[in-house]
């Protein structure tokens, strides 16, 4: 049996979905040029700490990028994206270098990356209730923001931000193609995560993780003596 990725061809906005629910879900995946690529838990544990140590040095020279006036070069924009897939890949997040991108394509519209600013979207709506989409959202105009993906995922925003919660799921399940069911089953073996008669997979259940606690508490004589002398 192969021990590399295994690799799917999946149309961009189709991708996009499956971003969504698979970041939401904290599992492992890659996307490139419409790619998904899966990797199994040996291949991620071999190159975890290489990919943490790298990742920490790019965050510092970012971070010393954006502290001066280099902040809006647009000439800096290429480093710039490189972090945001890097943030993509290594499962990382960095909004300050991100609003950063955001606010240089603001000002050079001609440097304006739809994929990009995709990416940044998604990681922005994984780290809600905080209000980082919407302040990535408002940096964006609004001709931008009718262009597909962003206009799908900033309509899967407004979805979380308003409670549309079973909306949501449906919206992006819609997209998950027929070929991914196998790897479905595999996490749900994994996880513990159930099917239903009507092909509903249910990934957690709340009645199961709610265990009863019983608090005891041990009061002195000494204690109630001196209440009982207080309240005459």
């Amino acid at each position: 049996m192969s021990c590399g990725p295994s690799v799917i061809q999946l149309p961009v906005h189709v991708t996009t979905a499956l971003s969504v629910f698979f970041t939401l879900r904290g599992l492992s995946f890659r996307s490139t040029c419409g790619c998904l690529r899966f990797y199994n838990q040996k291949d991620r544990n071999k190159s975890l700490d290489q990919m943490a140590a790298s990742f920490e040095q790019m965050r510092a020279n970012v971070g010393k990028l954006l502290r001066g006036i280099d902040r809006y070069n647009p000439e800096n924009l290429a480093t710039l994206e490189r972090y945001v897939e890097t943030q993509v890949k290594e499962n990382a997040y960095d909004l300050e270098a991100n609003l950063a991108i955001l606010k240089l394509y603001q000002f050079n519209p001609a440097y304006f990356q739809v994929t990009v600013t995709s990416q940044i979207l998604l990681k922005a709506l994984t780290n809600l209730p905080h209000t980082d989409f919407t302040l990535c959202k408002c940096m964006i105009d609004q001709t931008h923001q009718e262009e597909r993906p962003i206009r799908q995922i900033l309509y899967l925003g407004n979805l979380l931000e308003t409670c549309h919660f079973q909306s949501f799921w449906v919206y992006t399940i819609l997209f998950v193609s027929p070929a991914f069911y196998t790897q479905v089953k595999v996490w749900m073996s994994k996880y513990g995560w159930t099917e239903n008669e009507e092909g509903q997979i249910f990934i957690f259940n709340q009645e199961e993780s709610v265990k009863p606690k019983n608090i005891v508490e041990k009061i002195d004589f000494e204690s109630v003596s001196s209440i009982m002398a207080t309240s005459q």
